[in-house]
């Protein structure tokens, strides 16, 4: 079953912030994923972990429950921590594949009700819904990949695009 119209757009910034996150972490070594260029900055672990457990947070809208038992140091308004405290980048890159491989199917299997929905309160939803709260977590992890460009960029890495 194909997404929805009205959400289609939003799966395609799903997908193209796949492909981009791939990108801006390839070739980042063990040293650099928990490198803060500032004090004030994050490191691209927290980074990637803050973009999964806004993912998971997409996915529990649209009835997909997933969680790791270190998603809380990712979650909205965590503060760096000490990068030992962390997982490793490869535990956390492999639940970035699990979700983004969930994801499609699970956009494609929201129901028109589901979608409309009350979003759950308080909720920065562009609309109320979940439709709306789905949207706004795209938008939001789209930020975080812009993060995650930039950040490959400080520490002396190719661009992504262009």
């Amino acid at each position: 079953m194909p997404v929805a119209p009205e959400f289609v757009t939003t799966a395609h910034i799903y997908k193209r912030n796949e492909a981009m996150l791939a990108k801006a972490f390839d070739g980042i070594s063990a040293e650099q994923w928990t490198c803060r260029p500032q004090e004030s900055s994050n490191c691209a672990l927290w980074i990637l972990g803050h973009i999964v457990w806004a993912r998971s947070k997409a996915l529990q809208l649209l009835g997909v429950s997933w969680s790791a038992p270190w998603l809380t140091h990712f979650e909205r308004g965590s503060k760096p921590e000490d990068a030992s405290n962390y997982p490793s980048s490869e535990e956390v890159l492999g639940a970035w594949k699990e979700l983004s491989a969930s994801l499609p199917g699970a956009l494609e299997a929201a129901s028109a009700e589901a979608m409309a929905a009350a979003a759950p309160s308080p909720s920065p939803s562009f609309d109320g819904t979940v439709g709306g709260m789905v949207s706004f977590l795209a938008m939001h992890e789209t930020y975080h990949v812009g993060q995650a460009v930039y950040l490959r960029r400080l520490l002396g890495h190719g661009r992504v695009v262009g």
